[in-house]
């Protein structure tokens, strides 16, 4: 590498990140002059720490894993074409709303892609196994305005046609320049590589999911009906998020693109919402239950409570972890809602929804109904988001565990408390349904009372 190919971190001039990217790309013979772009403020602790001293309380340095990463898959990168196979992916972005760009992820591979955009079958991977093959999915960008989709041309056409495939598609990118991008970390979406707008594109044999497909041309059915009746057929819920987000789903004259981060939480919420209004109709459970996950440093504890449909979620980031970097005490966030449901959207976001999901498919399978407390303890090790999807699936793999089962609620908080880090005290206190059947008396108590007299 040529002194003046140096790999140039923006816009602040951090000598220190300069060199850890140049370190990491002369192991990687084939990599030109790229930018990486980093978004660090002035007197972060990144300055002082410089990746190796662990400043921010992480137990790696997620800034240099994801470089890492990102690096190598700019290193099969030729010039300004791409071939590869889409998994098949699309990304929907939402800067500049309504015109957005939107177009494929495609891996400069030509091979078995199916997993990389699969989250459902992504439990167990390591942030590693995630990062690593998510950063190999470039994404070509097209402007496109949400409204006027039909009218976007060609390259936008094939875009929505990857987004309802049912294998992996070998696409190939002109793009204008030879990408490159920013090192985003988001909770909400999944992790990908460097992107570059798209000047063409060509896309190999096209075969729809069948299920889809059907959905795709029934122009007179609403989109939260299509959803609902594909997730009832099977289809997974990333398929149904990805063809909710290409504007492939509702009545014909009211179908719009909807940002890849909106579409995910929005069928998150509209297929546990119809489940919420079954759970309501069931019996309640006669036991307290404590069900359990444990995956990329997440700690679950779901706490179920006989009673009428109710539901929360209580999320506590440690120092050091994404959403309390710089803190030097445990930051706790937490929203609720009783049996009327909400009206609102929730104060933590799409996890809030993910997690209501996979509770209520729990419940419909059961055909009872519960109070549910869903308590989150996010631990150094998790150095970096990669998707609201890990809550889903961490909450779905609680569900299919046999639940702890105990005769009142102190003995279950017990069992929570010797599981958790933080003290069940500081659980209690953010907790609104747990305060509720703590320190609240029902009509039922005083006429238990009343019996007993």
């Amino acid at each position: 590498m040529k002194s003046s190919d140096r790999i140039v971190a923006k816009p602040l001039r951090n000598i220190w990140l300069s060199e850890v990217l140049n370190s990491l790309a002369n192991e990687l013979l084939d990599v030109e002059r790229e930018q990486i772009l980093m978004k660090l403020t002035r007197g972060s602790l990144c300055v002082a720490c410089k990746g190796a001293r662990f400043l921010c309380g992480k137990t790696r340095c997620s800034i240099i894993v994801k470089t890492n990463y990102f690096l190598r898959s700019l290193s099969l990168v030729r010039g300004d074409e791409l071939v590869g196979s889409s998994p098949p992916g699309v990304f929907v972005g939402r800067i500049g709303y309504p015109y957005v760009y939107a177009g494929p992820l495609v891996p400069p591979l030509v091979e078995d892609t199916s997993i990389y955009d699969v989250p459902e079958l992504w439990f167990g991977k390591t942030i590693d196994e995630i990062v690593g093959f998510r950063s190999m999915l470039i994404r070509g960008k097209y402007p496109v305005h949400v409204k006027k989709f039909e009218k976007a041309g060609k390259i936008f056409d094939i875009t929505q046609e990857l987004a309802l495939a049912a294998n992996p598609v070998d696409v190939e990118l002109i793009l204008k320049k030879k990408p490159s991008g920013f090192i985003i970390l988001d909770d909400e979406v999944q992790p990908f590589g460097p992107s570059a707008p798209i000047r063409d594109i060509k896309a190999g044999n096209v075969r729809w999911d069948d299920k889809v497909e059907k959905a795709y041309y029934d122009t007179d059915m609403k989109a939260a009906d299509a959803v609902l009746e594909l997730y009832q057929r099977g289809v997974l819920v990333t398929k149904i998020q990805r063809a909710f987000s290409v504007g492939a789903l509702g009545l014909g004259k009211n179908r719009r693109l909807v940002p890849t981060r909106w579409s995910i939480t929005a069928v998150d919420s509209i297929i546990s919402t119809a489940l919420m209004d079954m759970v309501k109709t069931y019996p309640e459970i006669d036991e307290f239950r404590v069900y359990e996950s444990r995956y990329l440093d997440n700690v679950f504890e779901i706490l179920m409570i006989p009673g009428k449909w109710s539901y929360e979620s209580i999320e506590a980031w440690y120092p050091g972890t994404v959403w309390n970097p710089s803190g030097k005490s445990i930051v706790m966030y937490s929203d609720w809602e009783g049996f009327e449901g909400r009206t609102t959207y929730a104060k933590i976001g799409g996890c809030y929804y993910a997690a209501r999901l996979a509770v209520c498919e729990q419940l419909v399978k059961e055909r009872r109904q519960a109070m549910v407390v869903v308590m989150r303890e996010i631990r150094p090790g998790y150095i970096m988001p990669v998707g609201v999807w890990q809550v889903r699936e961490n909450v779905r793999n609680a569900m299919r565990n046999l639940p702890k089962t105990f005769r009142n609620l102190q003995e279950a908080l017990n069992f929570i408390a010797s599981r958790f880090q933080i003290p069940i005290e500081k659980w209690i206190q953010q907790s609104e349904l747990i305060k509720q059947c703590l320190f609240q008396k029902k009509i039922t108590d005083f006429l238990e009372h009343l019996k007993s007299r």
